[in-house]
């Protein structure tokens, strides 16, 4: 979880919102900690879906990782990738996390995830041995590398949905965080 002193936490801008969504769009594994009811930490590495800076996994049902959130919704997550000069390397995330019980939603996460990956179907959740996690960030740090040294800043992101509205880039271009 992200250890920052308030003065420390900036709000989330346009162009860090575009270098953190290029990471997360160009990775499919992360880690997501989770709290077990004596207070020790659950880590588990898993396959995730972003929408914009929401993140979606699919796990079943009788996991400690559900049990866990379903107790305590409180959840880090972190995503290591690789990148140019000054854009981000990895994150670390605290947020919440909660079920998804709409069946449209579902629906709508399959249709995305087929959009994104056609050669990848297992995601398809459904039934009830399943359940779908989103993760709604509240904190987010982001690491880059300048100069060859990493910096790290953490912004707080609000509503995530309004934080990425308008906000776009190009896959291929440079995204710099600093």
């Amino acid at each position: 979880m992200i250890a920052a002193s308030a003065s420390s936490v900036i709000p989330i801008h346009g162009a860090a919102v575009a270098a953190i969504l290029k990471l997360l769009d160009g990775q499919r594994l992360m880690t997501l900690a989770t709290n077990r009811a004596d207070g020790r930490p659950q880590a588990s590495t898993l396959g995730y879906l972003n929408d914009g800076l929401n993140l979606y996994f699919v796990t079943a049902r009788d996991s400690e990782k559900l049990c866990n959130i379903v107790a305590d919704s409180r959840v880090g997550v972190a995503v290591r990738g690789v990148a140019g000069e000054g854009e981000a390397v990895g994150l670390s995330i605290d947020g919440r996390a909660e079920e998804v019980t709409d069946g449209d939603e579902v629906q709508r996460l399959n249709d995305l995830i087929i959009k994104r990956s056609p050669e990848i179907s297992p995601w398809a959740p459904g039934g009830d041995a399943v359940a779908v996690v989103k993760v709604i960030p509240e904190q987010v740090e982001a690491v880059a590398v300048v100069d060859g040294r990493s910096r790290a800043q953490t912004f707080s992101i609000g509503d995530p949905d309004r934080v990425v509205h308008g906000v776009s880039y190009e896959p291929s271009a440079v995204a710099r965080l600093f």
